[in-house]
């Protein structure tokens, strides 16, 4: 849709959970959107306030919503129950908003607004960030207008909807896209060794545990060399750093770096786990890692997103349950003194990247962007009050 064609102010609601492997990409695209003159609003769950306080929206509102698990059956009418609030909740801000698309990001809490929307007759996409598509998103595919996949495959898609998928890539934040493509120097012995590692709050205290005791084996001219940059837990931070002091390492220690994409660009070596994000910035800025996907993820999404990554000579898969100090430190040797195995996967991680799925995605929500229609009202409630 042309520029011209465009009217100022037309709305495109974002449903995303409230976690930084959904909300990233969705605020890649607002980011886009917005260039693009849309209004854009976020429906998401508190959580937002952690990982989306930047967000470009013009409101985000904070919507009931629950995983359903037949892990503990007892609770699936309560969790049921918050779903339907959000479902009538979703539909009230939709009949308010009248938005041309309505675009879901996966995670429960996009759940309730996507099903809201395919009841009111509202284009849907679904973009699914992971080799494995999630369950929202599978519960909505049947529904949705079209689907936007990261991967050139997508386990878990439904029969008979290859038709509705678009390879788009996953879209990264503009901190992201200014470090696109940035020279790879894997340097030589004199100079320093950068590793990067983070896990997220479900996998930094595993890293906790082994990147000190796997540096502890490396030998010491190789120690004297090293700079490791690692997040963790907040109450791992004082033991890890004084683990790495004692080994003569230097190092830095936090639990957040709000700078992680330019240490990512400055490292020589990258250990981390592999949601649908961290695979995406790999990729756009190029760099080499060592994945060790959560071995409890939900259908195994980080297992099959680092098999994709690695495959293509991007890095190493290690599985967590196989990995020891002592391999990690030789792997890590390995690579230090072999510079051509690591600009090799510097160069596969980076022919993987797409810097430009961000634009790509809009262009299949302007497709879809056509004039307000009337939307189907019956049954819908405006009691509901949103809350933002």
């Amino acid at each position: 849709m042309a520029a011209t064609e465009r009217e100022a102010g037309a709305v495109v609601v974002l449903a995303a959970g409230g976690t930084g492997g959904h909300l990233f990409p969705a605020q890649a695209l607002a980011e886009e959107l917005k260039r693009r003159n849309y209004e854009i609003h976020l429906i998401t769950d508190s959580r937002v306030r952690e990982y989306g306080a930047d967000f470009p929206a013009v409101r985000v509102y904070d919507v009931p919503s629950a995983t359903i698990s037949f892990n503990s059956p007892w609770r699936l009418p309560g969790r049921a129950w918050k779903l339907w609030q959000g479902y009538g909740i979703s539909k009230t801000i939709l009949l308010q908003l009248r938005p041309r698309v309505v675009v879901g990001f996966g995670g429960y809490p996009s759940f309730p607004p996507v099903a809201a929307a395919a009841r009111l007759q509202i284009p849907v996409v679904l973009h699914e960030a992971n080799a494995v598509m999630g369950r929202a998103n599978i519960a909505m595919a049947k529904r949705a207008t079209a689907i936007a996949s990261s991967f050139p495959r997508i386990v878990n898609l439904p029969a008979g909807l290859m038709g509705k998928v678009q390879l788009t890539g996953n879209p990264v934040r503009q901190q992201v896209l200014k470090l696109a493509g940035s020279p790879y120097d894997p340097g030589d012995l004199e100079k320093t060794f950068r590793i990067v590692v983070f896990g997220g709050s479900q996998g930094a205290k595993f890293f906790s545990d082994i990147m000190p005791a796997a540096a502890a084996e490396l030998p010491g001219p190789l120690r004297r060399k090293l700079k490791i940059v690692q997040q963790c837990r907040a109450e791992d931070i004082e033991a890890v750093k004084a683990k790495y002091d004692e080994f003569g390492i230097d190092s830095e220690v936090q639990a957040f770096f709000t700078d992680l994409p330019e240490r990512m660009a400055a490292s020589h070596l990258v250990i981390a786990r592999s949601g649908a994000s961290t695979i995406a910035e790999l990729s756009v800025i190029g760099r080499p890692a060592i994945l060790v996907p959560l071995p409890h993820a939900v259908d195994n999404d980080q297992l099959r997103n680092a098999q994709s990554f690695t495959a293509a000579g991007g890095g190493w898969l290690m599985v967590q349950a196989e990995l020891t100090p002592e391999r990690l430190a030789a792997t890590i040797m390995h690579l230090r003194y072999h510079e051509g195995d690591l600009a090799e996967a510097a160069q596969a991680a980076l022919e993987q990247g797409r810097p430009d799925a961000a634009s790509r995605l809009a262009e299949v929500v302007e497709k879809l962007a056509a004039p307000v229609k009337n939307y189907i009202p019956e049954g819908a409630s405006l009691s509901h009050e949103a809350t933002s």
